[in-house]
């Protein structure tokens, strides 16, 4: 039977400049592969070492990456080795089969949205009713499915966002805080149900995942093994769970990390 990998990207196997964690002396830095540009810049990197891990992980099991971008921000992402046949974008409400969006997927997850929580243009509303223009710098919908908002964190004050994410939790929504942006996020819509999908369909009996947010944990906790890296949400709030191993790396070279776990479960799966 296949093994299903299912990762969160940014920040996680992927990493923006600001976040690569390169704590060594310069001459030891490890070489670096941009897997993404955008407006004619490059945005994000993997090392060299973890594409290598990539490609074979990608030879070796059934990788599904999973992210809360939307489409048009993961498809500007050129992952070395086998293109994945299946990824999961919008934090679950988009499933890509080759590259195409499964469209009787996302009609079940909008159907349980309408079901199950208050409206995206209340929450909408709210976010841009309650966030100061001091340090508010962008407020964005997304796939018309969330919404979250770019900030400077130096200005953010610290109270905000856990007011925000007990108003949200009223209304069936969650918050998130990643980075610059703060996501808010309809319950429902969760990687680990696109997750059990592509098990389903591929039929994997052993899962594997990987994140660094509160956005992964439902993916963690549904994954057979998960692990995380030291930064990021999770280990910031010392997030744990039986069967997720905390890493002690942070950085570029905790996605290396991942990935050597990854390949040694595929290869070991009793180990």
């Amino acid at each position: 039977m296949p093994v299903l990998v299912a990762s969160d990207l940014d920040r996680t196997l992927i990493y923006s400049s600001a976040a690569l964690a390169l704590t060594m002396p310069d001459a030891r830095a490890p070489r670096l592969l941009c897997v993404e540009v955008h407006e004619a810049k490059p945005l994000s990197y993997l090392t060299e070492t973890a594409a290598g891990l990539l490609t074979d992980l990608g030879d070796a099991a059934v990788f599904v990456p999973t992210t809360t971008r939307t489409r048009k921000q993961y498809q500007r992402i050129n992952l070395p080795g086998p293109p994945p046949a299946y990824a999961i974008c919008a934090n679950g409400g988009h499933l890509l089969v080759d590259g195409v969006t499964d469209t009787g997927w996302h009609a079940r997850v909008q159907a349980r949205l309408a079901a199950e929580c208050a409206s995206l243009a209340e929450v909408g509303e709210h976010l841009l009713r309650s966030a100061d223009p001091v340090w508010l710098r962008k407020h964005r919908i997304a796939e018309d499915l969330f919404a979250y908002l770019v900030v400077e964190r130096e200005l953010l004050p610290e109270d905000w966002v856990k007011e925000l994410a007990v108003w949200a939790e009223d209304r069936g929504w969650t918050v998130s805080l990643q980075g610059r942006k703060i996501y808010a996020v309809p319950k429902p819509l969760t990687k680990s149900a696109a997750v059990r999908e592509v098990a389903r369909r591929t039929g994997a009996e052993l899962t594997l995942a990987a994140g660094d947010s509160l956005l992964d944990a439902d993916l963690l906790l549904a994954a057979d093994r998960g692990w995380r890296p030291a930064h990021g949400e999770l280990a910031d709030t010392g997030w744990t769970a039986p069967d997720v191993t905390a890493l002690p790396e942070r950085g570029v070279l905790a996605g290396e990390r991942i990935l050597r776990e990854f390949l040694r479960a595929v290869r070991q799966p009793g180990g």
